[in-house]
């Protein structure tokens, strides 16, 4: 009987299918996934508000970035940002079969990673793509205080595996325990908001160091070791095309970031604040 009754059912089912009314009934059920993706990207003013933030921070760094005196504002960052640089070369040469030494940051602003093995075409782009891939991904989470406060989380577990390689570098170990002081702080502000344009400021910074800093190595100071020139030799093509294609990649992955931030974080700023407060609450 087992064998009737499910070919009846399937006779039931085909019916349907194949019925004018039956279809005029089933083809709205699915409409909602189409519409989603037909639909326009909207900017609510939460995240216009977002998008006019970023927009200021990336032309606030670019001043700041090479005025004389008021530059050394941005040291602390720009120290971080080259810690998200060599913890790129490192995590790639781990994940690649190598070996990290330790990982040293330069009071004149440069870094280095000692490293044995690993697969050289990719732990020398590493630097620069991984950096801006991680400001991409705090650029994305930036829209939003609950992904900021997760974002913070994996930034502090990236922190002790970065103290861990440089626990010999006294300005390593204070440039990490400074963001990490930072962002510890700003999670008591009006349930975090702060944090989230924190996030934000540094996503922005490190998504586009790769840009600044290419320029400034290769373009307008000519630098000879870098990266780029490195890779150059190794692989062949000329030190500048490498950095103009790693700063493309860069500016690539923050569009990206942003398209991705609009589409995934509607709420307004008291629908985030309120989500906030049920999720790792700090007051």
């Amino acid at each position: 009987m087992a064998p009737f009754h499910v070919a009846r059912g399937l006779d039931h089912l085909t019916r349907a299918l194949f019925d004018a009314d039956s279809t005029e009934q089933i083809i709205p059920r699915f409409s909602p996934s189409h519409g989603l993706l037909r639909r326009s990207l909207t900017v609510n003013h939460t995240q216009a508000v977002t998008l006019g933030v970023i927009v200021a921070y990336i032309v606030a760094i670019a001043l700041l970035w090479n005025l004389p005196y008021v530059r050394w504002s941005l040291w602390p960052f720009k120290m971080l940002v080259i810690a998200f640089h060599e913890f790129g070369h490192a995590i790639t040469a781990c994940c690649t079969g190598g070996r990290v030494k330790c990982i040293s940051l330069d009071p004149r602003e440069g870094g280095v990673t000692y490293m044995q093995g690993g697969i050289g075409a990719l732990t020398l782009p590493a630097g620069y793509l991984g950096s801006s891939l991680i400001g991409a991904l705090l650029i994305f989470c930036g829209f939003d205080i609950v992904a900021s406060k997760l974002a913070s989380i994996v930034l502090g577990v990236c922190f002790l595996l970065t103290l861990w390689w440089a626990r010999r570098d006294w300005l390593t170990i204070i440039t990490v325990l400074f963001a990490v002081g930072l962002l510890v702080a700003c999670w008591f502000i009006a349930h975090a908001e702060a944090l989230r344009f924190v996030v934000l400021f540094i996503g922005v910074m490190s998504a586009l160091y790769s840009v600044w800093d290419i320029c400034d190595d290769l373009i307008l100071r000519k630098v000879n070791s870098s990266d780029s020139s490195v890779f150059a030799q190794r692989y062949g093509g000329s030190s500048r095309c490498w950095g103009v294609i790693w700063s493309l990649v860069s500016v690539a992955f923050m569009a990206v970031a942003i398209v991705a931030g609009i589409a995934a974080f509607p709420e307004s700023f008291s629908e985030q604040e309120k989500d906030s407060e049920h999720f790792i609450p700090t007051r």
